[in-house]
């Protein structure tokens, strides 16, 4: 039998349990099992959205709130699920929040109409929100510190890689099944991840459990759920419409309200301390922009595939897969590169493929060949595959064990909030090229119809099948063509984004963090006597 390192705390040694040491590898193959159905969850539902506007005569409004709503409950919700695993216990916040996540896709497949869709996607998201933390805190508690670097990029690929099987998934389940297929399929997978998670996840919680902090609580939640409508909404009021500006400054007061109480209680629930540390603050917001890039480049490519190139829905989801192919095979080795050449070249290094990805991005045309594209796509994914594991491990590696949960949350939130942004910022950029280009296409289209064809892509497609002959070839011709110059103009805004990102990483990230150490080292955390020992890999 393997002996596993030890962790301490000021006063004492303790050993890891010999029976969880050995069975590691199984317990993070149930965590990226639980893991994979938020992923897949959240994804599949953007290749089904035709579908369900069809079938329940749903209208722009509600197919917009079947894809937002998850994310607003889930990133409102994060942190404070976070915090009540530490406390009260992961594995029971794991198992609870996978019968949470299961109950909303049940109701939301069966219920046959668009509000109930809404309803049982919010309750998904509430259920994500206590599952994906709670797998990041157990991996992080069950791997000593030399494998928790190979542990955090096997789960940072399985996150990566699950974003473009979604799509695949969900292609597959429309062509051969009814809609409800979309939502019913997570419970199979559900109830596999229970089942193995009873028999094989270890509890653990924060060994000194500080006293609640509900007002925090109360105001993470209110101050991220106005955060994310307020983003979620803008591109449809305009940024800097009465509206926007009303949910922007509503967020700005109630996270302000949140830091001053985080700073003023004696046991807050986000220890703003940490953002101190170069690898939790700068590691923070380092993955907001990786995801912003990345959640805005699916939503740019899943339209282009479907609408400019005309790909069928299970077509543009199969021609995704080598995104997650990289991701997968190639995240595992980010840690060993980072210990060979520092995490902040490694991580630069990463960010400078997703920029040069998203610059290639600007050569694809309405008729560039899948061949040309694919080279786009994985070099995001090999960029995406070297940055994420090791700003995640360095968020992990900066906050005490018993604070897993929160450094969890922490990441998990700035996932979203980058993701988020991404698609409403570049969406809202494309949507403004689009509709000044499209304009001198529609002269002969009929008044009533161009409020239609304005609206988005699939709007003057259906807008020129109406008109049909010449004209509505022109209008065809020339929304496809508006398009592909916006999505350009997003493209250039995201490589920008992501090479001011590397040249801060490379000049503010620490070269070292203890998940890239191979050799025994004794770790304090600057604000608390923890303290961990590990052996070598």
């Amino acid at each position: 039998m393997n002996t596993p390192p030890e962790t301490s705390s000021a006063t004492a040694f303790v050993e890891i349990d010999p029976e969880v040491y050995e069975r590691r590898w199984k317990i993070l193959a149930v965590l990226c099992t639980s893991l994979m159905v938020v992923i897949v969850g959240n994804t599949a539902l953007n290749v089904a959205l035709p579908t369900l506007a069809r079938e329940l005569n749903a209208s722009i409004s509600e197919q917009q709130w079947m894809v937002d709503a998850y994310g607003l409950v889930f990133a409102g919700l994060l942190l404070t699920a976070g915090t009540i695993g530490d406390r009260f216990g992961r594995k029971g916040t794991l198992q609870f929040g996978l019968l949470v996540f299961v109950s909303g896709s049940v109701f939301a497949a069966v219920m046959n109409s668009a509000t109930a869709i809404v309803v049982g996607r919010a309750i998904m998201g509430f259920g994500a929100a206590f599952i994906m933390p709670a797998t990041l805190s157990i991996l992080t508690n069950v791997f000593p510190r030399h494998e928790r670097g190979k542990a955090i990029a096997v789960w940072a690929g399985i996150s990566g890689g699950g974003a473009a099987i979604g799509p695949v998934a969900s292609g597959f389940l429309l062509e051969h099944f009814a809609w409800g297929s979309v939502f019913l399929v997570n419970a199979p997978i559900v109830a596999l991840a229970l089942v193995a998670g009873y028999i094989l996840l270890p509890k653990s919680k924060d060994p000194e459990p500080e006293r609640l902090d509900p007002l925090g609580a109360l105001l993470s939640i209110a101050g991220l759920g106005a955060l994310v409508y307020a983003i979620i909404e803008a591109p449809r009021h305009g940024w800097a419409s009465g509206q926007s500006l009303m949910w922007f400054g509503l967020a700005a007061v109630l996270i302000a309200l949140f830091l001053l109480w985080e700073l003023r209680n004696t046991t807050p629930m986000l220890n703003l301390r940490y953002f101190l540390d170069p690898r939790f603050g700068v590691a923070a917001g380092v993955i907001t922009l990786i995801f912003f890039s990345m959640f805005g480049f699916f939503f740019l490519l899943t339209q282009y595939f479907q609408l400019v190139l005309g790909y069928g829905t299970l077509e543009a989801g199969v021609k995704q897969l080598p995104f997650a192919a990289v991701m997968i095979v190639c995240a595992p080795q980010a840690p060993k590169l980072a210990a060979r050449y520092g995490v902040n070249r490694v991580v630069a290094a990463g960010l400078l493929g997703i920029a040069a990805a998203m610059a290639l991005f600007t050569f694809a045309g309405t008729g560039t060949a899948y061949i040309q594209i694919m080279p786009v796509v994985m070099m995001m994914a090999g960029g995406m595959a070297l940055a994420i594991p090791s700003m995640t491990g360095s968020i992990m590696s900066s906050v005490p064990l018993g604070k897993a949960g929160v450094g969890s949350a922490m990441n998990d939130t700035t996932r979203e909030l980058g993701g988020a942004l991404g698609v409403a910022v570049l969406g809202s950029l494309v949507a403004g090229r689009y509709d000044t280009r499209l304009t001198p296409s529609l002269t002969s289209v009929p008044t009533s119809l161009r409020g239609q064809a304005q609206e988005s892509l699939a709007g003057a497609l259906q807008t020129a099948h109406q008109v049909g002959g010449y004209a509505g070839a022109r209008v065809a011709d020339g929304a496809r063509n508006a398009y592909v110059s916006g999505m350009h103009l997003a493209a250039v805004i995201a490589a920008s984004i992501a090479t001011l990102a590397a040249l801060i990483v490379y000049r503010q990230l620490p070269s070292t963090n203890l998940h890239t150490v191979l050799q025994p080292v004794v770790e304090r955390s600057n604000d608390s006597d923890f303290a961990v020992e590990f052996g070598p890999a």
